[in-house]
């Protein structure tokens, strides 16, 4: 299935580069599952209890985006948004009250995982940043084992490799991963994008939050549409076909069939809405979701991306909230 999509980075546009610093010494899966909530604030930077908080709010459906052990904006909008679920008075920092609803002191958050076979499928050397470079390939896949493993675990990069310093990632190796469990079952009649939290709030039919994610949405030179859409469709692994009407600054003259794949410009999933050419859409930087600018649309990180999908419907109604 393809889509004309708007609100996409233009071809040869730069990209934001995220680095991210060295590894806290002391952060490893022991440390990870015996960090304890002590009543202080989060650590400054990274750290053990951060790691471990980031998992539970993402097993608890509060997405915090990448997980890598940094405090931060995300971690404390994925705290507003574990509250709201839960009633709590809504700051957006750890409390006792937190602690104990994520079920934060039995639990291990990370694990031993053997790589497979399927985990290294379909890894590419590399992939062209230009769109017309792109249309000629067949598919957009990860250019790494680690980057394929670290979208599976929800994981940063640096983070994941800096954790097993000492493995190449093939197969039968075994590694130290993030567990953020099992993709939530729930089905959404609406949604909101909140433009002034770069967060996205989805409800049930008892309105009630059940799924809660970090987003781009939109620019100001590129603003997202403004008040109430529907899905219409739903895409997995979609084609992306670009129109130079949508992005005129493209500086390219004719339309462009881009292949599939998770390092595509709309990553694995495309959510259409009924405002032609707008949707709710995967992305090849999970890093940069709520930290940098989209050109229109509503940009997830492809782990939130395919679990949304799958718990949409035609006719789920979104609302962007300025």
């Amino acid at each position: 299935m393809a889509f004309s999509f708007h609100g996409l980075l233009s071809a040869g546009a730069a990209v934001a580069v995220m680095t991210t610093p060295a590894l806290a010494a002391d952060i490893s899966m022991k440390s990870v599952n015996e960090a304890r909530y002590d009543g202080a604030p989060l650590p400054v930077g990274q750290s053990p209890l951060t790691a471990r908080i980031q998992i539970l709010l993402d097993r608890n459906a509060s997405s915090p985006g990448v997980i890598d052990g940094y405090s931060g904006g995300n971690v404390e909008d994925a705290l507003r948004g574990f509250e709201e679920m839960n009633g709590f008075t809504v700051d957006g920092k750890m409390d006792q009250e937190v602690w104990d609803a994520l079920s934060g002191k039995d639990k291990a958050a990370m694990m031993e995982y053997t790589v497979t076979a399927s985990d290294l499928d379909r890894i590419k050397e590399s992939n062209p940043e230009d769109y017309k470079e792109m249309a000629e390939e067949e598919w957009l896949g990860f250019t790494s084992a680690s980057e394929a493993l670290g979208e599976k675990f929800h994981m940063d990069v640096d983070f994941l490799e800096s954790l097993n310093p000492d493995s190449s990632f093939e197969e039968d190796d075994t590694i130290v991963v993030a567990d953020p469990g099992e993709r939530k079952d729930v089905a959404v009649t609406r949604i909101i994008a909140d433009k002034s939290r770069s967060r996205l709030l989805a409800y049930n039919d008892n309105d009630e939050i059940v799924l809660s994610y970090p987003t781009t949405i939109g620019s100001d030179d590129m603003p997202s549409p403004s008040g109430k859409v529907e899905v219409e469709a739903v895409a997995m692994e979609p084609n992306y076909t670009f129109d130079p009407k949508n992005i005129p600054e493209a500086e390219i003259d004719e339309k462009l069939s881009i292949p599939p794949g998770p390092n595509g410009p709309v990553g694995l999933v495309w959510i259409d809405l009924s405002k032609p050419t707008y949707g709710l859409h995967g992305t090849p930087y999970p890093a940069e979701i709520g930290k940098t600018a989209s050109h229109g649309c509503v940009r997830l990180t492809n782990w939130d991306a395919v679990e949304l999908a799958h718990a949409v419907s035609q006719g789920t109604t979104v609302e962007f909230k300025d």
